[in-house]
């Protein structure tokens, strides 16, 4: 601990000139300043991105039929070719890896598709099996989600999204139970869903209304066909190799010729994600290295400054020595006017820094949609961090200084003027 006298030296050797002092200690101000700003920017840049795949399995991957490119077995180039009920149970007996598949399948829409009472509205129609929601994680407001009963006995029952029951229901009555008209056929509401994904498959579920599959195929009247796949792999499993044996064995089915790579379609959340956490990597050792740079040259004017110090104080470090002070006394004494010097005005810089992702926060970011940036900010441990790099900061920049004023020698200061 310090005490008084120890104190009052710190004070009035940082005060002995205050200009000098303030622009230094702004260096280092600015240098910690900046690092907060960026590094909370940086994580809120990354927070808001990441949010448009939160919810989606981060394993999960989507294909579907397109026209094929090249002609194979007699079969001419352009045929269009559908994916079908058997191709689930074939596929799920040959790839093991598969944890989860589930076929999707779209209903008509139209203007005014869907009506309740004196309310209407055009939505999407989809036709889903339950384990979709291990695929895309269900936020459930009302009710639950369609499950195998629905599936087995093709229940005329249906789950709606958000958006549509906001629609329909304008005064938020509960509209379990209730009656909904979907392409001028009657369901009744089980269910209302949010998904938590700005990523979307056709259309968002919460702007959708979801029918059990088998019903939804049965209506569609296109016999066993599938639009498209949804695919999980096991644990272990990267998404890439069951996207992979899922394309050669849809095409060794359905006579495909194996280099045909557009007749089936893919889109695979595995890379998107580690695309994003790559880029976020990169973001935030930029950020660091920048950072940090700037603090740098924040700490070299602290460590200028305290030479210049030690040579205006030549005369009084030399008449201490004389008088038999000790070595360790005249370093410390610098190194804490360097580290308090650094402290104070690093202290600072992290406030001020902490208050301005604050208000960008609530006076910007959370008014604005659609933002790419949610809520800018540090976490704890970076602050605690920068406090440390503060401290230890000022601790270098005091100790050639230090051995500076260690190497005055008594009689060459007494005789300095």
């Amino acid at each position: 601990m310090f005490d008084s006298d120890k104190i009052q030296e710190i004070w009035i050797t940082i005060t002995r000139n205050k200009v000098r002092s303030l622009l230094t200690a702004f260096g280092v101000f600015w240098g910690i300043f900046t690092l907060v700003v960026m590094i909370g920017s940086g994580d809120g840049l990354e927070r808001g991105v990441m949010k448009g795949v939160k919810g989606f399995a981060t394993n999960s991957c989507f294909l579907g039929s397109a026209p094929t490119a090249i002609p194979y077995k007699g079969f001419q180039k352009g045929r269009v070719w559908d994916i079908r009920n058997k191709d689930i149970d074939m596929l799920m007996d040959s790839i093991p890896e598969i944890k989860f598949l589930s076929p999707v399948l779209w209903g008509q829409m139209s203007n005014d598709n869907i009506v309740y009472e004196d309310q209407s509205g055009a939505f999407h129609v989809k036709g889903l099996y339950p384990n979709y929601a291990q695929v895309e994680t269900q936020h459930l407001s009302y009710g639950r989600f369609i499950n195998d009963i629905d599936i087995e006995k093709k229940r005329k029952v249906c789950v709606i999204g958000k958006k549509v029951f906001e629609k329909m229901f304008p005064r938020k009555e509960n509209p379990i139970g209730r009656d909904i008209r979907v392409n001028g056929v009657y369901y009744q509401i089980v269910g209302v869903t949010n998904g938590l994904s700005d990523i979307s498959i056709g259309d968002k579920l919460e702007s959708s209304v979801l029918l059990p599959f088998t019903l939804l195929q049965q209506i569609n009247n296109q016999g066993d066909v599938i639009h498209f796949l949804a695919a999980i792999s096991r644990d272990n499993v990267p998404a890439n190799y069951i996207e992979d044996r899922i394309k050669q064995t849809l095409k060794s089915i359905n006579h495909i010729h194996p280099d045909d790579y557009k007749a089936i379609w893919s889109f695979n959340m595995e890379k998107e994600y580690n695309m994003y956490m790559n880029l976020f990597s990169g973001v935030s050792i930029l950020i660091w290295i920048v950072g940090l740079g700037t603090l740098v040259a924040g700490i070299v004017g602290v460590c200028n400054i305290m030479l210049i110090t030690v040579k205006e104080r030549t005369r009084e470090i030399g008449v201490r020595r004389a008088i038999g002070a000790k070595p360790r006394k005249i370093i410390s004494q610098i190194m804490w006017e360097s580290i308090v010097l650094t402290f104070i005005s690093g202290i600072c810089g992290l406030c001020v820094g902490v208050y301005v992702l604050h208000t960008a926060d609530l006076v910007w970011v959370q008014k604005q949609e659609n933002m790419f940036i949610l809520h800018p900010m540090i976490t704890f441990k970076i602050g605690i961090l920068s406090l440390l790099i503060l401290l230890i900061s000022g601790a270098l920049a005091g100790i050639i200084p230090a051995i500076r004023a260690l190497n005055i020698k008594a009689i060459d200061a007494i005789r300095e003027e």
